[in-house]
């Protein structure tokens, strides 16, 4: 009797055992089913040794229960006398409720882990054709399929065979089960199948002799006609018999299913004929297949039906596939599929995902596919449709270092484990890892850890996991660096020509350069070089993954070159994880921001610094800069300075820009593409200010000192005063000045003139610093009028001869530099003439819109496309400009909040005041916003302005990798362009023209 408030000794045995629930436990053996074995001491520890304990007990009291009588001792004893029975057996039972469940259908089939012979140890594929050869009806075959996948299954979990060795099993398993199934169809229809000769070659796992527990079976249908029948009746009868032969694996029946047939990788998918003649394969290999088709193709293997047309199927494809890599489009295929495609997998599950995740199984399997198919035309050791033996033979070969081979081995048997017992626990098709404490305690027990399950297994998953994502580093990159560096002697390298395939198929359209650049960069001995051995790999594979890998490799040699020996540069990008990849993305994506650089290389401090690429306020710059010419010996001193300091915050904005645009491997990219035209177009527009500020007070100092004779303002206008500033973009401005007390007002116009004009010499100085080039043109008058006025003379000429383009000039007006009284005074002056009162007339109105039409009709360059061009063209930055400024003119008298000199304001303000409807407001504003960064991109991609997308192949790629559009996909950003203009240019005809 157990004492109450005590536990029992037998409770406290079963929680030692591993149970987590005794108490359920200890009624399962108190079973009648169990009762000769119950007390047995063997039995509680052979439980306690399985993955679930609990889960093993249940699973063996149900199979007893369905023994008969006769039959039940003969169970219970075999399994207390017999030790590889009883690890088999309760092996299986405590890692799968699957086939626990099939042991109590069928209670005779535990007959099938009684023998321990050799043969039993290892089976293939005649072994496995024999334990099906009963079956004859799909019931029979699914039954049979169980009991030879419960042997695989006890081998697996008892550690007689290795993980590898247990998905070559499930192959041979699979591939007698097509022939069954095969058998099966042709017993049923042998008309059919004595017209026709049908091969099934497998794909994919099975294929590659490397299939899970529960996984589609790929496979591909080869026809021809047999016995003279005419061949469009021979293939109607191999389809109906392939269709009949996926029907039989496939179907639910009582017993279930056994796996899905999947004949998708066929020529031409779904939408293509099931079954073809060889010839008709090869036609559309040869014609019409993708880069992807020939990777899948590297795991065909014959496996049922005509051996001999299975043969020849085979034998002719295999060049096909080793000469994928010649063909035209490769490189950008498989830079396309190289990038990871995670956009399908829900957010809550890509961190448990085992096989699509970052760190997953396909990364293994697609990088090992990508070099075999990059050396493979040239070795034919890399000829293996298995994933692991092709990654030993490229170690072998010296593609890939063989301690990274190793690592990466060790980490892809591990996950392949993980996926094996998650599916072998309910033969579910599932690659992800489950969340449930319990189903995790399971997981990690199965592989081996049993102190503390559920811990280890997060650790060792996340510690293999890291190595597979680092893959890119190990297997392509490191031993090209090997190939260059040749440190190790006896280390078999990748020769020249391997290398340089290799680089070619990774991006590098100058694989040649690239080796040279690589030599110079990491050959030798010193800590330079060790230090760049340790960078290039993963350097590497960012420039790869831009649209000019080229262009990217050469700036970092220059970069290195210019900083090479001073102490921080290497040690920066070694220590500061963002600032290695901060690098690599701005010296491969155009030739803006490298050109920034280059001119002062020290400035790749920014990147390591986490605040260093936030943009600086308009106050701060403005000190620097007037701080600056203040400790100039000269005006031209001053100036240079302040471009020094203009130089270095261009800089700092195009790179945050492009980093913030591709995003990094810790950040991802910014999800709101006005955010970043906002911020380019504030930081600019500041700099721009506070250099204009610094060329004011060197030009003033140098002649007067101190005090100008008349006082002075500059008016920013366009995108100046907007805010809006591009990289490209002029500064637009007007000059006004007002004499000071006691100064003639012809030497107080003098004076201004002579400072603006020394201004814009100073500005366009040629120096290693970009010119700023000053506009005034949109001025009274134009180019005709004054280039700088008084303030009354301004009033005087609004007063009198304005007319209203120059009012809506006018709406973009801020005061930027010099006297700020003055500017403000100019501000109250024209503000009457930019929000009128009582709003435009109808005659006001009509001439905007005749104005607008006649810019469209004499600016648009000859031979512009107009549905691309960014601002002259349909739905581009003049249509949501002049409309949004048409409402202000109209509206800003009675709506305070269209008083703003920036166009996204105003549109928004439009909108909040009820003047645009929802969708026209977003619709103008995605059309602006993506207007606005493709003259970004342009500029940051050519180093020039420009209105229009690039024509050059690579250029225009990399505007799209700028705006988020993938290799490749170029066609896709064009049409969108267009289609986003085109919307906006219908509700600029709506809300402008009043169409």
């Amino acid at each position: 009797m157990t004492v109450p408030g005590r536990r029992s000794s037998t409770f406290i045995r079963l929680l030692r055992s591993g149970f987590t629930d005794p108490s359920a436990a200890a009624r399962l053996l108190d079973s009648d089913a169990l009762a000769s074995v119950r007390t047995d001491p063997v039995l509680l520890d052979a439980l306690g040794a399985t993955a679930d304990p609990d889960l093993a007990l249940l699973g063996l009291v149900r199979l007893a229960e369905a023994q008969s009588n006769d039959e039940r001792p003969v169970l219970l004893d075999t399994l207390v006398s017999a030790k590889p029975l009883r690890d088999r057996l309760l092996g299986v039972l405590g890692a799968s409720e699957a086939l626990a469940d099939h042991l109590a259908r069928h209670p005779r089939d535990w007959h099938a882990l009684v023998t321990y012979e050799a043969a039993d140890l290892h089976p293939g594929l005649a072994e496995f054709e024999q334990g099906l050869a009963q079956a004859h009806d799909p019931v029979a075959l699914r039954v049979a399929y169980r009991r030879c996948l419960l042997s695989i299954a006890a081998r697996d979990v008892c550690g007689t065979i290795d993980v590898a060795q247990t998905a070559a099993e499930l192959a041979d398993l699979a591939t007698a089960t097509l022939r069954a199934a095969l058998r099966i169809a042709s017993a049923a229809a042998p008309d059919d199948a004595a017209a026709c000769r049908l091969a099934v070659i497998a794909m994919g796992k099975c294929g590659g002799n490397e299939l899970n527990y529960v996984s589609d079976v790929d496979v591909i249908f080869v026809g021809d006609a047999a016995n003279g029948t005419d061949e469009g009746k021979a293939l109607q009868a191999a389809t109906r018999l392939a269709s009949h032969l996926m029907r039989i694996c496939s179907e639910t029946t009582i017993e279930g299913t056994i796996w899905p047939v999947d004949a998708n990788l066929r020529p031409e998918g779904r939408n293509g004929p099931l079954v073809r003649t060889l010839a008709s394969h090869l036609a559309y290999y040869q014609r019409w297949a993708k880069t992807w088709e020939f990777q899948a193709l590297l795991k065909a293997r014959a496996v049922a039906g005509d051996r001999d047309l299975g043969a020849q199927y085979v034998d002719a494809i295999t060049p096909l596939v080793w000469q994928a890599a010649e063909r035209e489009n490769f490189v950008a295929d498989v830079q396309k599929m190289r990038r990871r495609v995670v956009d399908n997998i829900p957010a809550s599950q890509v961190d448990r995902e085992l096989k699509l995740g970052p760190g997953g199984l396909r990364d293994v399997e697609f990088a090992v596919q990508l070099l075999q198919l990059v050396h493979g035309r040239s070795d034919a050791s890399l000829h293996s449709g298995t994933t692991l033996d092709a990654l030993h033979a490229l170690a072998a070969g010296g593609y890939v270092g063989r301690a990274d081979a190793a690592q990466l081995n060790d980490a892809y048997r591990f996950l392949r484990a993980m996926e094996h017992r998650i599916q072998l626990y309910r033969l579910r098709r599932t690659h992800l890892v489950p969340e449930d404490e319990a189903d995790l305690r399971r997981l990690g027990r199965s592989l081996g850890l049993r102190t503390e399950p559920v811990a280890e297994l997060n650790k060792a998953w996340r510690r293999h996991a890291s190595v597979v994502r680092r893959l890119h580093e190990k297997l392509f990159y490191r031993p090209l660096l090997d190939a260059v560096a040749q440190l190790t002697p006896g280390e078999t390298r990748l020769s020249p020509r391997a290398a340089g395939q290799r680089l070619e198929a990774l991006g590098y359209a100058d694989p040649a350069s690239a080796l040279r650049h690589l030599e110079a960069l990491a050959s030798g001995v010193t800590r330079k070089a060790a230090i760049q051995r340790t960078l290039l790999p993963v350097m590497l594979g960012w420039f790869a993954d831009s649209a000019d890998p080229d262009a990217g490799l050469l700036n970092f040699r220059k970069v290195s070159d210019a900083l090479g020996k001073t102490p921080w540069y290497l040690r920066l990008l070694r220590d500061e994880g963002a600032a290695a990849e901060n690098l690599a993305r701005v010296l491969s994506a155009g030739r803006l921001a490298p050109d920034l650089l280059m001119r002062a290389p020290e400035a790749v401090a920014l990147l390591g610094d986490p605040e260093g690429l936030q943009p600086r306020t308009h106050e701060a710059l403005e000190q620097e800069v007037l701080a600056a010419v203040g400790r100039a010996d000269s005006a031209e001193a001053g100036v240079a300075a302040a471009r020094g300091v203009r130089r270095r915050e261009l800089f700092r904005t195009t790179a945050a820009d492009i980093i913030r645009s591709y995003g990094t491997e810790d950040s991802p990219a910014e999800e709101d593409p006005g955010a970043l035209v906002d911020r380019v177009g504030n930081a600019v527009s500041d700099l721009t200010a506070a250099t204009v500020a610094g060329a004011l007070r060197a030009a003033v100092r140098d002649q007067w000192g101190e005090t100008l004779p008349t006082r002075f303002a500059i008016i920013g206008v366009g995108r100046f005063g907007g805010h809006e500033l591009g990289y490209g973009s002029d500064a637009d401005v007007l000059f006004v000045h007002e004499p000071r007390e006691g100064v003639d007002e012809q030497e107080a116009a003098k004076a201004a003139q002579t400072v603006i004009a020394e201004m814009r010499r100073l500005l366009q100085l040629p120096t290693a610093d970009p010119p700023l080039l000053i506009d005034a043109d949109l001025r009274p008058e134009g180019r005709s009028g004054p280039l700088v006025r008084t303030l009354s003379s301004y009033a005087a000429y609004y007063r009198r001869w304005s007319l209203t383009w120059e009012s809506q000039a006018l709406l973009r007006a801020e005061p930027v530099a010099g006297d700020a009284d003055l500017g403000a005074r100019f501000i109250e002056l024209i503000d009457p003439l930019r929000y009128p009162a009582e709003g435009l007339g109808e005659d006001a109105v009509r001439e905007i819109r005749r104005l607008k039409a006649r810019m469209e009709s004499e600016r648009l360059p000859r031979g512009a496309d107009p549905t691309l061009h960014t601002k002259l063209g349909r739905g581009g930055l003049s249509d949501v400009e002049w409309t949004v400024q048409l409402i202000q003119m109209r509206h800003a008298w009675s709506e305070p909040g269209l008083r703003t000199t920036r166009t996204r304001e105003a549109l928004a303000a439009a909108h909040a005041a009820g003047l645009i409807p929802t969708e026209e407001a977003q619709i103008l504003d995605e059309a602006w916003v993506l207007a606005t960064r493709v003259r970004n991109a342009v500029m940051l991609v050519r180093g020039r302005a420009g209105d229009t997308f690039p024509s050059e192949a690579r250029e225009l790629a990399a505007v799209g990798r700028y705006l988020g559009y993938a290799e490749g996909t170029v066609g896709e950003l064009l049409d969108d362009y267009r289609r986003i203009t085109r919307r906006a240019r219908a509700v600029v005809d709506d809300l402008f023209y009043g169409a």
